[in-house]
């Protein structure tokens, strides 16, 4: 504890400091600021040698720890009450982000783990999907922050972008809210988003946004089949007990837990509030660890690949919403 104290209080304060401005800003939420301050401090001033055992501890244990507590918020009948036609939609929108960023990731020639990260987050659910999926693929600190920060440059942009458009389309509630459910990436977007439009179409919408998030599951479990099979193929001594993501599991079982009905509200509530303050303190870590002059080398391209697969998505569930006769 005493190696790991000075960053991990570090890491606490910024958090402190990030969800208060999140509470005052909450389209743009505490995790962007945990990250945008830990970047300006790490990029401005020197930060001592003896913090760095504490910001590591940070960026990767607490981080999985507060993905676990985020299990106990996410129930199976989250997933049952917005019915298979939403869920259809969820899953269609999923594949198109992964085959989207994959292509137009080669094709801008970006690093894999970069088109992964946003990838994810723009399928699942924002930086709650890089922060799970970051450590399967041992992304690097430079690749999270970006990813991160892509993502949420269009959670900005939809808040105002999609409530718009919806209305110039004559969107019903139900088809606004499924729209804004499955296209917006992070949840507190979604909410911002669907709520501008009505009431129930906030409702909606964030039905079906708790839907895709509890897929991170089954996407992280296949990444790390992936990871397994690349390793291999690579002839790397890997085996799956070592590449298995274990935090994901007791994600799983929390959320199985929670489906159960006797966790007290309370609890459920603390549980919720303590993750996304330790997924604050895990990106505070990360932008104490990244370095700007590193994240501006990559110029545009990432920004552009996450339009592009942000694009495609949102294209898909109007789409798929049409041909169901949804809308």
């Amino acid at each position: 504890m005493k190696k790991i104290s000075k960053g991990l209080f570090l890491s606490i304060a910024i958090a402190l400091i990030a969800t208060l401005f999140g509470n005052v800003f909450p389209i743009i939420g505490s995790a962007v600021f945990a990250i945008i301050i830990g970047l300006l401090l790490n990029n401005t001033i020197s930060i001592p040698v003896d913090f760095q055992p504490g910001i590591k501890f940070s960026s990767k244990k607490i981080l999985q720890a507060s993905i676990v507590l985020l299990g106990f918020s996410l129930s199976i009948q989250d997933i049952q009450s917005t019915g298979l036609s939403s869920l259809s939609v969820t899953l269609i929108t999923i594949v198109v982000a992964f085959i989207s960023a994959f292509l137009i990731g080669k094709w801008l020639k970006i690093p894999v783990n970069t088109a992964t990260l946003i990838g994810v987050g723009t399928a699942i659910c924002g930086g709650s999907a890089i922060a799970a999926v970051s450590p399967i693929i041992e992304a690097k600190d430079e690749e999270i922050a970006l990813s991160i920060s892509t993502i949420f440059l269009f959670n900005i942009v939809a808040v105002f972008l999609f409530p718009f458009i919806g209305h110039l389309m004559n969107l019903s509630d139900s088809g606004f809210g499924l729209w804004a459910g499955t296209a917006i990436n992070d949840t507190s977007s979604v909410v911002a988003a669907g709520y501008s439009y009505s009431e129930s179409a906030g409702d909606y919408a964030t039905i079906v946004k708790l839907t895709r998030a509890t897929l991170i599951i089954p996407v992280s479990l296949l990444i790390a089949g992936i990871q397994l099979y690349k390793k291999r193929r690579n002839a790397e001594k890997v085996s799956l007990k070592q590449i298995f993501p274990w935090f994901i599991l007791w994600f799983l079982v929390a959320s199985l837990i929670s489906s159960t009905g006797i966790l007290p509200e309370l609890f459920i509530t603390s549980a919720k509030w303590l993750s996304r303050f330790m997924i604050a303190m895990a990106l505070a870590s990360i932008g104490l660890s990244a370095n700007v002059k590193e994240l501006l080398k990559t110029g545009v391209k990432p920004v552009l690949l996450g339009l592009m697969t942000w694009f495609f998505v949102a294209a898909s569930s109007l789409l798929v919403q049409f041909i169901q006769g949804q809308l």
